[in-house]
């Protein structure tokens, strides 16, 4: 194995800090140089580029969708990253908002953002990138009667074109989330040519003006993408093409990698991280920290999780240090909300809000007339791990007389059949997080978020404390206000937050130019191959 050691560990061998210090240093926006090491020693360091070759990557999920306005679930990002382009980057380290197909932004007012566009841009299909198409794109996003991106941008009034490398989005009230939001799939940039053709399925067949343009999609079996000749960054693409090859399972994911039979695989356990290890010196184990947690939705637009109390018993039922051993190997860290202990915008008086308490999850039920217990029906991805994950909760609620019918199916129907027909009761999914804070607050309990099934308005005060963060300019202004929202959001028990994860990823040793980011999502447009030996 290639001597890359834990960036966790890394960094308090080779820097002194520790956790709480190095998420310290991420808030305050410590730019990746001053950092050396932190989330990679990079083999190819002073090394050049080689051109050429096809990346073969196994992916755990088959796309819900490769239409950044109808996808939703967040593992669709690491080939969504290749085909798009979004108006805003970010920092892979600090998740700090950095120029992408906007080269600068400023808010006119506070409730007007103006972006000017880069130019000599092009889709895939020969469209020109510019004002009119942003606004296309934009003004879909609001529309489009499939949208997960319509709470994404809940504060959007409307889209102006100023010139033609010029737009004003203006907003009901400020909003200054709303660039870090444009880094993501409500940014990524889609030819309007192309999603305008009446009889496309433009969840099929995307075009973005990315590095990579796309070929073609087997359905549960791969998705193969090409080099851009045309991308506006000359440096890149290095590859060829990349083809994703849909592996569900990760313990046959990894051993394609180990094998030589693929190049890099992601969104591994701490289990197949153990095997990773011992592999020898052909694979380069990586695990980073990142701000991605397992979390319990509720399906709360009906009973019986329309009940606070309810709601409440199962997060006093979850035994989250129990979870993270028995799944995670003790390599998690327990979560009580969406924002991980130590990151600049948590509060730290909510790491205990719901202890592990077995006699209050009952005392509650029995408060909600369910003395006798019930029933829910409880939502998984098929896949060996995800079911693992989905047994250990379920026998932590049985524990407290809550019987799960677990129901499973692949990631992308299990999204379709939760988030979007709002069937079951409960499903733990891989909660990635976001550039902004806000937007996850937005996603999960946005009354258009994505990952809010029952699409119910979120109650008063946790409404006004998002408002609130989106209208602070600073972190020291804005970090109350997500401590209220994230006060709100457990007191009304709107979801059930489990364990922050690692982000572990193996690649053969001649892959060259990764650098992982803290979402924990790979963006693999500036890889290259190096030509192997013998």
């Amino acid at each position: 194995m290639v001597p890359i050691d834990d960036d966790a560990a890394a960094i308090s061998d080779t820097l002194g800090i520790r956790r709480r210090q190095l998420l310290q240093l991420i808030a305050a926006g410590t730019t990746l140089s001053l950092l050396p090491g932190m989330f990679a020693r990079r083999a190819s360091a002073g090394e050049a580029a080689v051109k050429g070759g096809i990346l073969r990557v196994s992916a755990p999920f088959n796309p819900s969708s490769l239409d950044p306005i109808t996808s939703g679930a967040g593992s669709d990002h690491m080939i969504l990253y290749s085909i798009y382009d979004t108006l805003v980057d970010f920092e892979p380290a600090t998740l700090q908002p950095v120029p992408g197909l906007s080269t600068a932004w400023e808010f006119e007012t506070p409730t007007r953002l103006v972006m000017t566009l880069r130019e000599g841009v092009t889709f895939h299909d020969g469209t020109e990138f510019n004002a009119d198409a942003v606004k296309a794109n934009l003004d879909r996003a609001l529309t489009h009667p499939r949208s997960t991106a319509k709470g994404d941008l809940a504060s959007v009034d409307s889209v102006d074109v100023v010139g033609p490398y010029q737009v004003a989005i203006n907003t009901k009230h400020p909003d200054t989330a709303l660039p870090l939001i444009l880094a993501d799939r409500s940014g990524m940039m889609a030819s309007p040519t192309a999603f305008d053709e009446p009889d496309r399925n433009f969840d099929r067949t995307p075009v973005g003006t990315g590095p990579f343009s796309f070929t073609q999609w087997n359905d549960g079996d791969r998705i193969e993408l090409a080099r851009y000749d045309d991308y506006w960054d000359e440096e890149i693409p290095h590859l060829d093409g990349i083809i994703f090859r849909v592996i569900t399972d990760l313990n046959t994911g990894l051993r394609s990698v180990i094998a030589g039979e693929a190049d890099f695989v992601y969104r591994l356990n701490p289990q197949q991280k153990l095997v990773a290890d011992r592999a020898g010196e052909e694979v380069v184990v990586r695990s980073s920290p990142t701000v991605a947690n397992y979390h319990i939705v509720f399906n709360y637009g009906k009973a019986p999780l329309n009940d606070v109390r309810v709601r409440q018993a199962i997060n006093y039922a979850v035994d989250r240090k129990a979870f993270n051993q028995a799944a995670m190997l003790g390599l998690g860290t327990p979560a009580q909300t969406l924002l991980p202990p130590d990151y600049w915008a948590h509060d730290e008086s909510l790491n205990e809000f719901y202890p592990f308490d077995q006699d209050k999850a009952r005392a509650l039920l029995a408060e909600a007339g369910y003395s006798d217990g019930l029933e829910l029906q409880y939502y998984s991805n098929a896949d060996q791990s995800s079911q693992q994950r989905a047994e250990i909760i379920m026998e932590q609620l049985r524990q407290v007389g809550i019987r799960c019918v677990l129901t499973t199916g692949s990631n992308a129907d299990m999204f379709q059949r939760f988030m979007v027909r709002g069937e079951g009761d409960a499903i733990m999914v891989n909660w990635t997080g976001r550039p902004d804070p806000a937007q996850g607050f937005l996603f999960v309990y946005g009354e258009q978020g994505a990952n809010n099934p029952g699409k119910v308005p979120p109650p008063q005060d946790l409404a006004e404390a998002i408002a609130a963060a989106q209208e602070g300019v600073t972190q020291e202004e804005r970090q109350p206000a997500f401590a209220r929202a994230e006060r709100a959001a457990l007191e009304h028990a709107l979801s059930c937050e489990v364990a922050f994860v690692p982000g572990i990823e193996v690649h053969r040793a001649n892959v060259g130019g990764y650098e992982p980011n803290l979402l924990g999502k790979p963006k693999f447009n500036r890889l290259f191959l190096r030509p192997q030996e013998g």
